[in-house]
C-alpha cells in the first residue's frame, strides 16, 4: 500500500493564494509578521508588490484589509487563529462584519495541534467567536485538496469569510476531482446506526473511527462538515432522522463550535441525542501535537470508544 501523503493545510493556503494571484490581479495578501509560518511568504515571493506586512499589529491589518476591499481589492488577512480571531475580534466585527465587507481572514495554527507553542497559541475558541458575527462564513477544511478548494471558493464569494488552517500535517484523502461548495457537507461513509459529524483535522480521525466501528458491527455515517457557518442543516437533519443519534467531533472547545451549531439546529427541528467530542472547558498546554491530540481525546480510538458506548 502506498504511503499516505500528509500536508498541513497552511501550506495549501499559501500555495493556493499564489495560484489565485496569477488569476486575480486585484487579490492582495496581508500578514502580521508571520508570513513564514502562515505560508503567505509563498505568495510574497511571487507577488512582493501585493503582499503587505503590517507587523505585529493584527487590528491594523484588519483595518487595512477593510479599506482595500472598498477600493475593489480582494484582501486575505493572515495570522495565527489566536491573534486573528482573538486579538483582532473587535475590528473584524465592526470594520468587516458590520459593513459586510469582502475581506477574507486566513487563520493558521488553530486548535490543540499547534503543539509546542502551548496554551497561549492553541486557539480553541475561534469558531465560537466568529460564528457570532452576522453574515460571517466560517470554514475549517479537512485536508490539502479541500483547503485549496475552500480558499478558491472564498475568493469568489462576496462577503466576509473566516478560514482556519492547521500547522499539523494531515492525511490527504480527497481526490483531485472533489467538488466543494460553501455551506455544503459531505457524506464520506454511509450508515444508519449513528452519524459522526466532524470538521478539520478530525475528519480523518472520524473516517478511521467509522472503519473501526464497522468492524464491530456498528454502521456509522461519517460526515465532513467543512462549513460551520452557514451549517448544512439539510444534511444534519437527514442524519438525525436516518440514524437517531449524532456524534460531533472538532479540534475546538465543545462550547460554541460545530457541536453547538449542530445541537442548535437539532433542538429546534429534530431533537435526537447528541454527544460532543472536542476540547472540554479547559486550556491546552505545550507538547508534541500528535501526543496532545490523543491526550485530549481527539483521536480515532477515542471517537470509536465514545461512539460505541453512546450507541449501546
Amino acid at each position: 500500500m502506498a504511503d499516505v501523503k500528509k500536508i498541513a493545510t497552511r501550506e495549501s493556503y499559501g500555495n493556493t493564494l499564489t495560484e489565485l494571484g496569477k488569476e486575480m490581479p486585484n487579490l492582495v495578501v496581508l500578514d502580521a509578521d508571520l508570513a513564514g509560518a502562515t505560508k503567505t511568504g509563498i505568495f510574497k515571493k511571487a507577488f512582493p508588490e501585493r503582499h503587505i506586512d503590517c507587523g505585529i499589529a493584527e487590528a491594523d491589518m484588519v483595518g487595512v484589509a477593510a479599506g482595500l476591499s472598498t477600493m475593489g481589492f480582494v484582501p486575505f488577512a493572515s495570522s495565527f487563529a489566536m491573534f486573528a480571531a482573538g486579538r483582532a475580534f473587535e475590528q473584524i466585527r465592526n470594520t468587516v462584519g458590520y459593513p459586510h465587507l469582502n475581506v477574507k481572514i486566513g487563520a493558521t495554527h488553530g486548535g490543540i495541534s499547534v503543539g509546542e507553542d502551548g496554551a497561549s497559541h492553541q486557539c480553541n475558541e475561534d469558531f465560537a467567536v466568529m460564528r457570532t458575527i452576522p453574515g460571517m462564513v466560517v470554514m475549517c477544511p479537512s485536508d490539502d485538496i479541500e483547503a485549496k478548494a475552500a480558499v478558491r471558493a472564498a475568493a469568489k464569494y462576496v462577503g466576509p469569510v473566516y478560514m482556519r488552517f492547521s500547522r499539523f500535517a494531515s492525511p490527504v484523502f480527497h481526490s483531485e476531482d472533489y467538488k466543494f461548495e460553501i455551506g455544503k457537507g459531505e457524506v464520506l461513509q454511509d450508515g444508519t446506526d449513528v452519524a459522526i459529524i466532524a470538521t478539520g483535522l478530525m475528519v480523518n480521525e472520524a473516517i478511521e473511527a467509522g472503519k473501526a466501528l464497522e468492524a464491530k458491527g456498528i454502521h456509522a455515517r461519517v460526515i465532513n462538515m467543512c462549513t460551520i457557518k452557514p451549517l448544512d442543516e439539510e444534511l444534519v437533519l437527514a442524519a438525525a432522522k436516518d440514524c437517531g443519534k449524532i456524534v460531533t467531533v472538532e479540534e475546538h472547545s465543545i462550547i460554541g463550535g460545530l457541536g453547538e451549531a449542530v445541537c442548535s439546529c437539532l433542538a429546534e427541528k429534530c431533537p435526537v441525542p447528541v454527544k460532543r467530542i472536542g476540547v472540554n472547558d479547559e486550556f491546552g498546554h505545550s507538547g508534541p501535537a500528535a501526543d496532545l491530540l490523543k491526550q485530549f481525546g481527539l483521536s480515532a480510538e477515542h471517537i470509536t470508544e465514545v461512539t460505541e458506548a453512546f450507541v449501546k
